[in-house]
């Protein structure tokens, strides 16, 4: 591996800082966090605003100052583990992803500084509002479609299959320029790739993660190589025309890795967004009816949504020297997690917390997409595709609600959280 690899194993980290409190028994993947991280979240940190967690061998920072301080110093706190797995590799997936032809390059959310500029500069620019703005049309054309069919088969209806999956798959393929003919492909291939960075799979799952993960990158690899020949009106080709023309800044296996990341990273969280912002609305009947009947609240309860109930709940960070948080002293190499599911509920910042307000003045203040050189790329289309999806199912669809009595079953990782299964209803 060199420092650069898309995804690393790294040195085992450094003891917990003298004097820091020590937690031996909470974890992210706790099954009582994992199904409702909010009041758990608070009460570790008005224990401890700063703790090391034992069982994810990481110093715990769980306050908004903190986590802005932190994420605005990126040379002292370097991004370059939050692609990593959070535990040993099984040897047969290691050995699959051994293969010389694996060789993704740390190019986004993981590279740091000064290359991060460089790369981010090109990338930037492919999310324009110019191509967000021919985005628009296809995002609604095919939520349309995807309500139709959804309607035809009837209520209820499991909602994450019928619309919250396909739709921001699809927009970001289309976004990146993949055919629509490999759709189903793509997604069998991006679906798991959440456990293989911020899960516990068992050996036998990460081998087949990793083998799925090889076929993409290959996938990718051949998918640039012909987008270079035959280039169109998406990012792909707007990466590859920036390459030829700045050689120095970006080069062709960063385009391939720009590629492999983004369809991974441009879906999996909007899902969740979408889900979790029919499990704020569709209780609440006046705050539905209210969105439906004026578009404009829309924005706000979006960002309350990702403030109240976020999708991307945690980020990592690893110090790169030693350094002072919380009034402790943190060697260089020790493993940050940085807790957005507390520090969007503080008390200090937005009164009342726990409950959601869909006029909340201030809802846009949370972290739910980081801040500083790092922040996320993404965040203004994974905006605009939930507004669009709440606008036209809360004027097509005045009657949708959640099916009585389901339960909400999460995927055991420690950053990205929504139901797997989201259960609809609406009168005919």
């Amino acid at each position: 591996m060199t420092e650069h690899d898309y995804h690393q194993e790294r040195p085992a980290p450094p003891p917990p800082p003298a004097g820091c409190p020590v937690d031996h028994s909470w974890s992210p993947l706790n099954d009582d966090y994992l199904a409702d991280p909010y009041p758990v979240a608070a009460a570790l940190s008005a224990e401890h605003p700063v703790f090391y967690a034992e069982e994810l061998g990481h110093l715990v920072v769980t306050r908004m100052d903190d986590l802005e301080a932190i994420f605005t110093d990126h040379e002292t706190f370097a991004s370059v583990n939050v692609q990593d797995p959070v535990f040993p590799l099984a040897p047969g997936a290691h050995e699959i992803l051994s293969a010389p032809d694996f060789d993704p390059v740390a190019v986004m959310s993981n590279r740091p500084e000064p290359d991060h500029g460089k790369i981010r500069v090109h990338t930037r620019q492919g999310f324009s509002n110019r191509r967000l703005k021919t985005l628009e049309p296809y995002i609604r054309s095919r939520t349309h479609e995807l309500i139709d069919e959804m309607l035809a088969g009837g209520s209820p209806a499991e909602f994450i299959e019928a619309l919250a999956f396909p739709l921001p798959g699809e927009t970001v393929f289309r976004f990146i320029g993949f055919p629509p003919s490999d759709d189903e492909l793509l997604k069998g291939w991006c679906g798991d790739r959440k456990a293989f960075s911020w899960g516990r799979p068992t050996p036998a799952e990460q081998v087949e993660i990793a083998e799925h993960m090889l076929a993409y990158w290959r996938y990718c690899r051949d998918f640039t190589a012909e987008k270079r020949a035959n280039r169109g009106d998406d990012l792909a080709s707007e990466l590859i025309t920036a390459q030829e023309e700045n050689p120095d800044d970006l080069t062709y296996r960063e385009v391939e890795s720009i590629i492999y990341g983004l369809s991974f990273a441009g879906h999996e969280a909007v899902t969740a967004l979408i889900c979790n912002t029919l499990q704020c609305l569709l209780p609440r009947r006046d705050d539905w009816a209210a969105v439906g009947a004026d578009p404009e609240l829309i924005p706000n309860a979006v960002e309350e949504v990702l403030r109240f109930n976020s999708s991307q709940i945690s980020w990592r960070r690893i110090t790169t020297t030693d350094t002072e948080l919380g009034g402790h002293h943190v060697p260089a190499g020790t493993p940050i997690f940085l807790n957005f599911a507390s520090a969007n509920r503080q008390a200090d910042l937005w009164p009342d917390p726990d409950r959601f307000d869909i006029r909340r003045p201030n809802a846009n203040r949370h972290i739910s997409f980081g801040k500083g050189v790092h922040y996320c790329l993404g965040a203004k289309l994974a905006k605009v595709e939930t507004q669009i999806v709440t606008e036209i199912l809360s004027q097509r669809l005045p009657s949708l609600r959640l099916v009585e009595d389901q339960t909400f079953d999460y995927f055991p990782n420690i950053t990205f959280r929504g139901p797997e299964q989201l259960y609809v209803a609406w009168d005919d």
